[in-house]
């Protein structure tokens, strides 16, 4: 090789190989075991698979996570709870307490009975007495009456369903300001009576009015056609005159109505029917002067009943009085504030005199 040659290559340097790196060794890796000698049996279960290692636990930070989580759902709904209770309390006006002691039950029966204008609707407390009468929790009820009574068949409803509870727990009746002829009716399904000394009572009999409208109608030249299947059909027709016939046919219906009355209450009272019928002649009387005739137990207020339900029940310790569930439209009456109240109870009484001027024919255990 001559440098000074043009036509020979330059020398180049030989360049060594690059140093490879280390490799770090495998791990080792399990393999699997060989299978038994022949003759040693069929291989053990779980041969072969491995070593079974366990689940690893999850991180620290998640179970933290999730104890923050619980621990707040659990403080929101305790929140949530009490709220519901405070709140129950301020629509019912009481103080929150934990109930205790024995559990007797209060039905309220108060206003007119089944004649629509709002007052004791006999569904709705035949429903309450029946529900009292089934709850095993429920040892004694105190029926609280404050009515002039209504019509006459939701009244022996009433009565029937009382009757019934009275059959199966104690029952104590507590009479109001009034509690007359329907509402007397009701009070004699209860094993006991208290009533106040002032309290107007009695007014045993029943009632049938109709509106007479012919002369209106004569002197308008109003004439009002009927077609009917039988003379009886339109019985008490406004705009005619009442017959003789229809007189006593009515005057039938009421005496009928008047005896299961009577009867009721000489039943109940265990009293002799002639001294029954001499006050039976829808008269009202004292909550006194029923004490003396044998139609109440005891004079007293609602808390002396509750006393004497507690002693009829064999109970002890202060009572917790259980009433019924407020009605949908009570609840959102008072959730609503004094306003809405006062517009619902404007609106009710409208119609119940609107009702009360056109009150159908019936017969009723109504005091006048």
């Amino acid at each position: 090789m001559n440098p000074s040659d043009p036509n020979e290559p330059l020398p180049t340097t030989p360049v060594e190989p690059a140093a490879v790196p280390p490799t770090a060794p495998e791990p080792q890796r399990w393999s699997a075991p060989p299978p038994p000698p022949p003759g040693w049996g069929p291989p053990p279960p779980g041969w072969g698979m491995g070593p079974q290692l366990p689940a690893p636990p999850p991180p620290r930070r998640d179970r933290l996570a999730i104890g923050i989580v619980a621990f707040v759902f659990g403080g929101l709904f305790l929140v949530f709870f009490g709220f519901l209770l405070l709140a129950y309390s301020a629509v019912k006006g009481e103080a929150f307490s934990l109930p205790t002691g024995p559990r007797i039950g209060v039905v309220e029966v108060k206003g007119a009975i089944g004649t629509g204008d709002g007052g004791a609707d006999a569904d709705r407390i035949v429903r309450a007495v029946r529900k009292f009468s089934e709850d095993g929790a429920i040892q004694a009820v105190v029926i609280r009456i404050d009515s002039p009574g209504g019509a006459a068949g939701p009244s022996q409803e009433i009565y029937d369903e009382v009757r019934k509870l009275a059959a199966k727990k104690p029952t104590v009746c507590s009479m109001g300001g009034l509690a007359a002829s329907g509402g007397f009716y009701v009070a004699m399904g209860c094993g006991k009576i208290v009533a106040a000394p002032s309290t107007l009572t009695g007014s045993i009999g029943v009632v049938s009015q109709f509106a007479n409208l012919a002369g209106l109608a004569r002197r308008f030249d109003v004439k009002m056609e009927t077609v009917k299947s039988g003379k009886l059909k339109d019985a008490g027709n406004p705009f005619r005159d009442m017959t003789p016939e229809d007189r006593a046919y009515w005057q039938a219906l009421i005496d009928r109505v008047y005896a299961q009355f009577l009867r009721a209450v000489v039943e109940a009272r265990k009293l002799p029917e002639d001294r029954v019928r001499e006050v039976a002649d829808g008269r009202v009387f004292t909550g006194e002067e029923a004490k003396e005739r044998g139609f109440v137990d005891a004079l007293g207020n609602f808390y002396d009943a509750v006393e004497l339900a507690k002693t009829e029940a064999k109970l002890s310790g202060e009572p917790h009085l259980v009433y019924p569930p407020d009605e949908r439209g009570r609840f959102l009456q008072q959730l609503m504030g004094e306003a809405a109240g006062a517009l619902v109870s404007g609106l009710r009484e409208g119609l119940a005199r609107e009702a009360s001027a056109a009150q159908e024919p019936g017969l009723y255990f109504l005091a006048r």
